[in-house]
């Protein structure tokens, strides 16, 4: 900043009485250039004292001084990343940011500064792994001859067989109930003991909660009174969505925690589970063909509505003017004189899953092509239906425009979509993008109820065309994906099933990719969460070269249909997934009639349930197999940190 506008450079000028700076102005302002030099050096002192001040503290204190706070307080960093630098050069100081980190230095301080306290314990288990926790402290819940003169009645209590609730929370995080003293220590390697004066547990959640935003409910047949929250026909038990503590040092309860809700809980607190941004909620709306989630016309069911229920084998029936619900299991059942027959059920819960994977109301990363046409699919948007959006693209195409060449078709609310017949194909060079929106979980069904089940999604495309399936969930048929038309081979033509011709391949889909997406495996679920469909393939390659990229998703097994001698193997690329082929006596990955699949696996940070049968596997990293691995060019590629079946035959190890 030059002289002119920094007002403190003058700041003793200023204070000079008038008559010496008039008389300073007549001779060229000699005086004021002096005290400008020195407020200059003022001015340096003065700054350097409040940073002395700022620099007490690691929120304001400047970046050199992060490592000597963190030296005082005793952090330690990683030396197999490399030793500090000189903080007097700005590679040093850059240095330093990367090795010592100002978040973790502050995280130290405040762990120092509630040393020996439980919420200590909650706090660094969150930090470390990312888990939500709570401390339990055992010592209150030992059974104690207490002094009448100073009595704890909460503490130690016997159990009461009439309080349900009580007695649902028996040996778990939140148990109340009186123990006799455990003279076992709580960390022995042999045999742990619990309850005991110096004892302390610590209960964490690798579970997480997952939210689903009014999406419909699953009707068991036409006629039937019972519902299910999930859109499968599974049961599945509702979860907590965490409220946040009210302050730093609370002990996390039930309510702050992503656990399993509870009858007993749900009925004597339904306030605070029951509602609008709460753990669930249940509406009724129009017509299921003129109903959508989001709708206005859907009907709050109150919280007097519901009554608490073991709906086991469905055997409850609620009152006329009651809705039964059963957490545990995630049932719905209405009076069956009453049920809404003609009208959509539509629900909000909460699931727990271990990652973030498969898709789901969660934030994941969305990318668009630079050049990109966009249509919405959803209640209130101009395209009730994918087929819509499908048909205005083709339409827009018209305008030889090279914008339309790649569409992006996303669906805005977490409907269910029944197409009665999906086919995505692509011309040359165009690519499509069939996604969620960022906290949405759409449900595409192949199967309908009404009639008999339609095909597979089926996807094929021209030369350099690519397909892009993200934050879907797919059920009822699998996804096929198709190359060009082959002519039909010869009477000579025999061997494995797999087609063998020397005509020549005309354009095919450049490369498919699966994101955030489930593919049921299975094909659909029942009541027990079994499949329907356990050796169904959950996606198909049939007579295709095109590039299969499967990221943060489930799916059933892969099935490659290809030609074996005029055809270089197909990539598929796995990735932070889960490949499960419901048994791990069922294939994985194979082809029909064939010994091995004519493809090249490459697969990092997954699971796979089922045998694996592969050309070749380039790369596999940081996996389970669960299942017998059958690779038949063994001298290519590597497999390493990866659990294999014993005589598994694999690339080196």
């Amino acid at each position: 900043m030059s002289a002119d506008l920094d007002p403190r450079i003058d700041r003793l000028y200023n204070l000079l009485p008038a008559v010496y700076r008039q008389r300073d102005a007549e001779n060229g302002h000699v005086l004021k250039a002096l005290l400008r030099v020195i407020a200059e050096q003022v001015n340096v002192v003065e700054d350097d004292i409040t940073q002395l001040h700022e620099n007490w503290f690691i929120e304001t204190c400047q970046d050199w001084v992060v490592p000597y706070i963190g030296d005082v307080i005793g952090y330690r960093f990683l030396h197999d990343a490399g030793e500090p630098g000189d903080v007097a050069t700005v590679r040093g100081r850059q240095r330093h940011k990367i090795l010592i980190p100002r978040r973790d230095v502050a995280n130290t301080i405040r762990y120092r500064c509630r040393k020996g306290t439980l919420a200590l314990i909650e706090l660094l288990a969150n930090d470390v792994a990312g888990w939500p926790a709570r401390v339990v402290e055992l010592f209150p819940l030992l059974g104690w001859t207490q002094h009448v003169n100073h009595s704890r009645l909460p503490r130690g209590r016997t159990a009461d067989l009439r309080d349900g609730d009580a007695l649902d929370r028996i040996d778990g995080p939140f148990d109340t109930l009186a123990y006799t003293v455990d003279v076992r220590s709580i960390a022995s390697r042999k045999s742990q003991g619990r309850y005991n004066i110096p004892s302390a547990g610590v209960v964490v959640w690798r579970l997480r909660s997952y939210s689903v935003t009014k999406a419909p409910a699953y009707r068991l047949d036409e006629t039937s009174h019972c519902y299910t929250f999930s859109i499968l026909g599974n049961d599945t038990p509702l979860y907590t969505r965490p409220q946040p503590e009210p302050e730093p040092t609370h002990i996390a309860e039930e309510l702050n925690l992503p656990t399993p809700l509870r009858r007993p809980a749900f009925e004597d607190r339904m306030e605070d589970y029951y509602g609008e941004g709460k753990s669930l909620q249940i509406w009724l709306g129009a017509p299921e063909s003129e109903c959508r989630a989001g709708d206005t016309k859907l009907r709050p069911i109150g919280a007097h509505e519901i009554v608490v229920a073991d709906l086991k084998d469905w055997v409850y029936q609620p009152r006329r003017d009651q809705v039964a619900v059963d957490p545990e299991r995630g049932r719905i059942a209405f009076p069956p004189a009453h049920a809404p027959r003609d009208r959509a059920v539509w629900v909000s819960y909460q699931y727990a899953f271990s990652a973030a994977i498969g898709g789901g109301e969660y934030r994941r990363p969305l990318s668009l092509p630079a050049e990109h046409v966009l249509y919405r699919v959803g209640e209130g948007e101009k395209h009730p239906t994918i087929n819509s959006a499908l048909d205005q693209w083709e339409q827009d195409q018209s305008q030889q425009g090279k914008r339309w060449q790649h569409a992006v078709i996303e669906i805005t609310d977490s409907g269910l979509y029944e197409e009665e017949d999906l086919k995505l194909h692509l011309k040359a060079n165009q690519s499509l993008q069939l996604r969620a929106s960022s906290g949405k979980r759409p449900v595409i069904g192949l199967s309908n109820r009404h009639r008999a089940l339609v095909d597979a999604l089926r996807i094929s495309g021209g030369f350099g065309s690519r397909i892009t399936l993200d934050g879907l969930l797919i059920v009822g048929r699998a996804l096929q994906v198709t190359g060009p038309e082959m002519p039909p081979p010869s009477a000579s033509q025999s061997g494995c099933g797999c087609e063998n011709t020397t005509e020549p391949r005309i354009g095919d889909l450049a490369e498919l990719t699966i994101r955030h997406c489930t593919l049921v495996p299975g094909w659909t679920l029942d009541g027990d969460c079994e499949p329907q469909q356990p050796a169904k393939p959950s996606l198909e390659l049939h007579r295709t070269q095109a590039r299969a990229t499967i990221e943060h998703s489930i799916l059933g097994s892969i099935q490659v249909i290809q030609d074996e001698v005029t055809t270089d193997p197909i990539r598929i690329h796995i990735s932070d997934s889960i490949l499960d082929a419901t048994s791990p006596e069922r294939e994985a990955l194979d082809a029909p009639g064939c010994p091995v699949a004519h493809a090249v696996l490459t697969i990092a940070r997954s699971t796979v349930t089922g045998r694996v049968q592969t050309h070749a596997i380039e790369l596999a990293e940081n996996c389970i197999f669960h299942g017998f691995v059958r690779v038949a060019r063994r001298q290519l590629g590597c497999m390493r940190f990866c659990y294999v079946p014993h005589e598994s035959r694999t690339p080196r190890r």
